[in-house]
């Protein structure tokens, strides 16, 4: 947490924010979401960070559980993960990499959707922006009734779409903004990921000509995994300003 101000919000949920979804699973949101956020603490901005459901434990050296994501959203606001941290984090952390249902239902478990949205109010007193982490995709199962859309339609922030890039992100990317915005989801922009480094610089350029001619969503960074400082603008050499983005 960017504490140590307090934020007044008559709102449920903290007022300002992006709702970071992706085209697939293992597409780079966490690791996205953790620059955007270093970058908006580093601007001395106030914000929390936050998944409402995550899968898929690794067991460490002494043998205890540890959820790799939410450790790195919280190395990214500065704080070393505490049992009550991860909770405020990721409010339900499932050990089976499945969906959320699945993985709940192998652990006799439930996915408490009420739950999940009380995690994000309890940001509300100490932060002014939120980044929000979805899981997979956008249409990815949450709850035996839900998806991640329907969470990010309560949330009511904008969403930013990380796509890998390489082949087969063009029908992905356009499959997702399109599911987005036949559910009145606004989405501020897409970031490509080369997770690869087998990707060559004339599959990324197809996939930025053809996403850009097909869709009316910018594409706003693309971003090698492990070799960026920050998020640049595409195609500029500038810093993003998300607070303007998440204006919508």
């Amino acid at each position: 947490m960017t504490e140590p101000n307090t934020v007044t919000n008559s709102g449920p949920y903290p007022p300002r924010g992006l709702f970071i979804t992706g085209t697939d699973t293992n597409v780079g949101k966490t690791y996205i979401c953790a620059l955007i956020a270093q970058e908006l603490i580093s601007a001395d901005q106030n914000i929390g960070i936050y998944k409402p459901a995550c899968s898929g434990s690794v067991i460490d050296s002494v043998g205890q559980a540890r959820w790799e994501d939410v450790e790195t959203l919280a190395a990214a606001i500065g704080t070393e993960i505490s049992d009550s941290l991860r909770t405020q984090i990721c409010p339900q952390c499932f050990h089976a990499p499945f969906a959320p249902p699945v993985a709940a239902a192998l652990a006799h478990q439930q996915v408490d959707t009420k739950l999940l949205r009380r995690g994000l109010q309890s940001w509300n007193s100490h932060a002014e922006f939120m980044l929000v982490e979805g899981v997979g995709g956008l249409l990815c199962p949450l709850t035996e009734d839900e998806t991640i859309a329907d969470l990010a339609k309560d949330f009511q922030y904008p969403l930013l779409v990380v796509a890998r890039a390489g082949l087969g992100t063009i029908n992905q990317t356009l499959l997702t903004i399109e599911a987005a915005q036949q559910r009145e989801l606004p989405v501020a922009g897409i970031i490509l990921n080369r997770i690869e480094s087998t990707t060559s610089n004339e599959i990324l350029l197809s996939n930025i000509e053809q996403i850009a001619h097909f869709s009316n969503v910018p594409i706003l960074s693309v971003v090698d995994v492990e070799q960026s400082v920050y998020l640049r603008s595409c195609p500029k050499e500038e810093k993003i300003d998300w607070l303007i983005l998440a204006e919508g």
